[in-house]
């Protein structure tokens, strides 16, 4: 479980800079096409992160513990 947690933090926080970078650069860019990467962007900022914390709190809920037996 530490493995997977650790995996998904690192993941969720290289996308969550890589967002923020394009959404700098989109927002200082002035063409159409930059206008909606920039929305595209600001919606992945928002969505990625309550996804990841859904995954880890749904594998949380499913019972699972580090050494993969199930709680009872």
């Amino acid at each position: 479980m530490k493995k997977f947690k650790r995996l998904f933090a690192l993941l969720g926080a290289i996308l969550l800079v890589l967002l923020y970078l394009s959404t700098l650069i989109f927002a200082l860019m002035d063409s159409e096409l930059a206008t909606g990467m920039f929305k595209v962007s600001v919606a992945g900022t928002i969505i990625i992160p309550i996804l990841l914390y859904g995954i880890l709190l749904f594998y949380r809920l499913s019972g699972k513990d580090d050494s993969g037996e199930s709680e009872s």
